[in-house]
């Protein structure tokens, strides 16, 4: 029983409100997913660079980590910090050479990479974690959150919600897959690694291998369908898409909307009544085992 929100932007002078609109569909799911809250926003990007988004303690010596990673990155490193949260950027092929160097920094923790993806997990009900990290002050084209109720594992900002797998691409899962360890073992052997023991990271894993095999994202997802087994809704974000996914028994809740200048997924109806223009928006449920899938223009 976890929260799902996701928002798609059709019109480009929405942007700036994308973090308020996310915040906005995430509160009322607090009931859905007390124990951890996360999100990922693909913002703007830049041709040849590359963001990490990095987690630390709170007694991080923030200064000496950055001082580290521009010697790696060959000049200072352009960062912003939000509460445990580091964002850094640096030009893409010195990426080698400052994950590297961030192997000096044990207590440092890669939460994601990729050239617009910025992604962000926390323990805590999504208020408080989207008030900490200031969501509301995000913006960008697309942007997927979770609210979590840990029902297989313990609560810790490990196993929250986004799981990413590759450069600027994320997953939000509600539900349970039940083949995940054999999925797991099969995607290692093909060179994927995993933080986690959690079930929805190795769907992301799955999503991954598929992209890299040259896929396309609709294509992945279709195959989904037959290499995972279990309860699932996933809403997958990419630097240009935005895609969901219900298994073949669909027992799990969803809706979307659909305007001239938004498309919106929620897990319940409440996450939605707040977008502008709801009330005339194409509302459905998304149907059991189709791929639905928006691409930037």
């Amino acid at each position: 029983m976890c929260g799902i929100a996701g928002l798609f932007l059709k019109d480009r002078r929405l942007e700036g409100d994308l973090g308020a609109l996310l915040a906005g569909m995430l509160a009322p799911l607090s009931d859905r997913g007390p124990d951890s809250t996360g999100f990922a926003v693909y913002g703007e990007g830049a041709a040849g660079t590359l963001k990490l988004t990095l987690r630390g303690p709170r007694t991080l010596d923030a200064d000496a980590l950055l001082q580290r990673l521009g010697e790696a990155a060959g000049g200072p490193v352009v960062h912003r910090r939000h509460d445990t949260h580091l964002v850094v950027a640096m030009p893409a092929e010195r990426e080698a050479a400052v994950r590297e160097a961030l192997r000096e920094f044990p207590a440092v923790a890669l939460v994601g990479a990729g050239r617009r993806m910025e992604l962000f997990k926390e323990v805590g009900r999504p208020d408080e974690v989207s008030r900490r990290f200031g969501l509301a002050r995000m913006s960008g084209t697309h942007a997927i959150g979770h609210t979590r109720m840990a029902t297989e594992s313990a609560v810790t900002t490990d196993g929250a919600h986004p799981f990413t797998t590759g450069d600027d691409q994320c997953l939000v899962h509600n539900g349970s897959l039940s083949n995940h360890n054999a999925v797991r073992r099969d995607l290692i052997r093909e060179g994927l690694s995993f933080q986690t023991e959690n079930d929805s990271e190795v769907a992301a894993g799955f999503i991954t291998a598929q992209l890299r095999g040259g896929r396309s994202l609709e294509q992945a997802m279709e195959a989904s369908l037959g290499a995972l087994d279990g309860f699932y809704t996933f809403v997958i974000g990419t630097e240009s898409g935005f895609g969901v996914l219900r298994d073949p028994i669909a027992c799990k809740p969803a809706v979307m909307a659909e305007t001239e200048r938004w498309v919106a997924f929620g897990t319940e109806y409440r996450a939605l009544v707040d977008l502008p223009g709801i009330d005339g928006a194409q509302v459905w449920e998304p149907a059991p085992a189709r791929v639905y899938r928006w691409e930037l223009h």
